[in-house]
C-alpha cells in the first residue's frame, strides 16, 4: 500500500504539505499509522505533482525513499501552488519498481494517484484492458496496476466523460473483475478533485477556502474520516461525498 495526498486551496509550498508538519508525508513513509496489512514502508519511491500559474500539470518524480533525496527540501520550499498531489509508493511485490510506476500519473492536465492493489493482475484484468486502443496499451506509463488503473481513467475523461462518474464506474468494473481490489484514487485537473476510498482509508480536512485529503491524517485542523466505499468530489471550498454502490 501507499500513502498520498492532495489539496486545492490558497497557493501554499510543497513543503509545507509534504514535509514540515506533524505525521507529514515525509514520515509517513516509514512510520505509517494504518498500512492494514500492505507493508510496512512506503520505500519505493515518491512523487509531487502542482499547478504553477495555469492549467499545466508538474511532477517530480523519483524510485528512491524520500528520505534520500537530498534536493528535496530545496525544491518543496521553492515551489508554491494551489494545487498538488503528492505520493510515497510501497510497491506490490512482483511488480516493476522504476520511477515511471511512481505515482502522481499525468495527461492532459490531469494528476492521478492510486493507493491499493488489484489482485490477479494482469490476468483479472484482461477484459478491461481490450476495452482500451491499441495506442493507449503501447503507451502505458508502466506494467503496473495502478498504470492500468490510469489508463482505464483517462480514456474515459479524454472523450469528456464527467470526472466522478468515470472514477466511480471504473472503480466498480475493476472490483467485479477482481474481487477484493483495493481502489483508493485521488485524480486532479487543478480545479476540481475526486478520491475514493475502496477498502482503506481516506481523511478529510476543511477550511473556508481549503481541501486536503490523505491517507492518514497530519498537521493541524480537524480532520474527518470519509467512510469505505465512498466517493469524494470537491473543490477548494466544497466537498461532497456520495456512497459507492458495488459492483
Amino acid at each position: 500500500m501507499c500513502r498520498h495526498l492532495a489539496y486545492l486551496g490558497p497557493p501554499v509550498t510543497l513543503a509545507s504539505l509534504v514535509l514540515d508538519p506533524e505525521h507529514s508525508l515525509y514520515e509517513q513513509s516509514w512510520a505509517p499509522h494504518d498500512m492494514r496489512g500492505g507493508g510496512t514502508v512506503n520505500a519505493d519511491g515518491f512523487g509531487l505533482g502542482w499547478y504553477a500559474g495555469g492549467p499545466v500539470a508538474r511532477r517530480y518524480r523519483r524510485n528512491v525513499p524520500i528520505w534520500t533525496d537530498d534536493n528535496l527540501r530545496d525544491l518543496a520550499d521553492g515551489i508554491t501552488s494551489g494545487a498538488v498531489i503528492a505520493a510515497v509508493r510501497n510497491g506490490t511485490d512482483r511488480m516493476p519498481h522504476e520511477e515511471s510506476a511512481v505515482a502522481p500519473f499525468r495527461s492532459r492536465g490531469w494528476l492521478f494517484s492510486h493507493n491499493g492493489r488489484i489482485p490477479g493482475y494482469p490476468e483479472s484484468t484482461v477484459k478491461l484492458a481490450e476495452q482500451l486502443p491499441v495506442a493507449d496499451l503501447l503507451t502505458i506509463d508502466a506494467p503496473v496496476d495502478s498504470a492500468l488503473l490510469w489508463a482505464l481513467i483517462k480514456h474515459r475523461l479524454h472523450d469528456g466523460a464527467d470526472a466522478g462518474e468515470v472514477v466511480a464506474s471504473v472503480v466498480q468494473e475493476v472490483e467485479a473483475v477482481a474481487p477484493g481490489s483495493r481502489l483508493n484514487v485521488l485524480l486532479t485537473d487543478g480545479t476540481q478533485l475526486v478520491a475514493t476510498t475502496w477498502t482503506h482509508s481516506l481523511w478529510v480536512r476543511r477550511t473556508s477556502d481549503s481541501t486536503t485529503v490523505s491517507s492518514e491524517p497530519f498537521g493541524s485542523g480537524h480532520w474527518d474520516e470519509v467512510p469505505d466505499r465512498s466517493l469524494l468530489v470537491a473543490t477548494a471550498t466544497t466537498v461532497s461525498i456520495t456512497p459507492m454502490e458495488g459492483p
